[in-house]
Parts: C-alpha cells; structure tokens; sequence
C-alpha cells in the first residue's frame, strides 16, 4: 500500500461524532480525520514495519497518519535528527504519547532526549521528556534502577510548570516509575514528598496526584514487588 491508499482507509474509518469529541480531550482535531485509536492500529498491524512509509505519511500532517507512522517506523532507523524533528511536530498531546510510547522509548536515545526535552520552553516538546520516562518505565524491562533514579532530581526540578499537559505528564513519569518494582516505589515516594515540600501549587498538585497512587500501592499485591 502507498501513502494514497493508506489515508483512503483512514478516511473509510472516520467517524464525525468522534472527531467532534477530539475536542473535548483537548486534541486538536483541525488536521484529524476521526479515526479511532483502535482502527489506526488494526491498521498498523496490516502494514507491518515500513519506516519509508512512515516518513511520508508523518509528512502528511494529518493527525491518525503521524499516530500510524509512529507505529510503522522502525525504531533500529530512527536517528536523533528525526525525533527532535517529529518532536517539534507535536500539535497534541496524544500524539506527542503515541510517539514516545510506540517509537521513540524503543530507541537508543530515548533517555538521553528524555533529560534534553525535559527542560524545553515548548509544552508538547516538554512534555515529551516526561513521557519518555514514564514509557522506559512501562517498556524498558531491562533498564537498571539508576537510569530512572537519575530522573527524580529532573522531576523535582521541573515540577513548578502548570501547565496542563506539562504537570500531568510530569505525575505520569513520578507514578510510573514508582510502580516499576520495590527499589523504586519508596524512592518515587520520598521524591513526592520532597515535591510537596516545595512553595508552588502546581507542585503540591504533582505530589498529590504521585502520592495518592504510590501509597496506595502493597508490595504483596504489586507484581513485580
């Protein structure tokens, strides 16, 4: 199939009331055709890896063609280059998580963009720093503790910006982290309660939203823990 045929699909699988509802998860829907998570990656399984393909239909602009991409590519192609580029492309949150989570974490520079991006001026480019590191905690089953104790002094740092999409990507990688096994949950904990600490709304928010998950969490029920 070629980029043609691929949007054709899509636009067969829009669904007006869904692309009407984008908006009221705060996605932009001005370059979206509609289509639900669930088809684009039914449609992703079709194609396989194809990471020309996933060049060009990223260059589309269309929202479920970049979402698509990102799970086409082949994160062995990827370069430094194409994620500051994909990056700086972000107009949404999903797609900015979508990108990390199926791509962008599966590559040898994840942690090294995710520490770059987490100081960012731009939100979704901010953003991604964190969700990077929430996805390495999900995806990266080989990963030793160290990697992700050398983020809590970044989320410490950054847990000031209130920004909507900025905070609730910055919980996220808190939260994660902190699930990943025993060794990291009662350090996750300490890191929100020392974000608590801080003279900031936004960051009592952030140990809040982190503390109400991590301390509800049992070790003899946690698997892994």
């Amino acid at each position: 199939m070629d980029v043609t045929e691929i949007i054709d699909l899509l636009k067969e699988k829009a669904d007006t009331r869904y692309h009407a509802g984008m908006l009221r998860f705060g996605i932009d829907n001005e370059k979206a055709l509609g289509v639900k998570i669930p088809e684009v990656r039914k449609l992703a399984k079709l194609i396989q890896k194809d990471h020309e393909l996933a060049l060009q239909l990223w260059d589309t602009r269309i929202h479920e063609a970049r979402i698509l991409a990102s799970l086409v590519a082949d994160p062995k192609l990827v370069t430094p280059q194409l994620i500051d580029s994909w990056t700086k492309d972000f107009t949404s949150w999903d797609i900015c998580d979508q990108t990390c989570g199926n791509l962008f974490d599966r590559t040898p520079y994840a942690i090294e963009k995710a520490l770059e991006f987490s100081k960012h001026g731009e939100e979704f480019i901010k953003r991604a720093g964190f969700v990077l590191m929430a996805e390495l905690a999900v995806h990266d089953k080989k990963a030793g503790d160290m990697i992700f104790i050398q983020f809590f002094p970044v989320i410490e740092r950054e847990a000031w910006d209130k920004r909507n999409f900025v905070k609730k990507a910055i919980s996220w990688a808190l939260r994660q982290i902190g699930k990943r096994n025993k060794t990291l949950l009662p350090l996750a904990i300490q890191c929100a309660e020392r974000i608590l600490l801080q003279d900031n709304t936004t960051a009592k928010w952030i140990a809040g939203d982190a503390l109400r998950e991590l301390t509800s969490l049992k070790p003899s029920r946690k698997k892994g823990l």
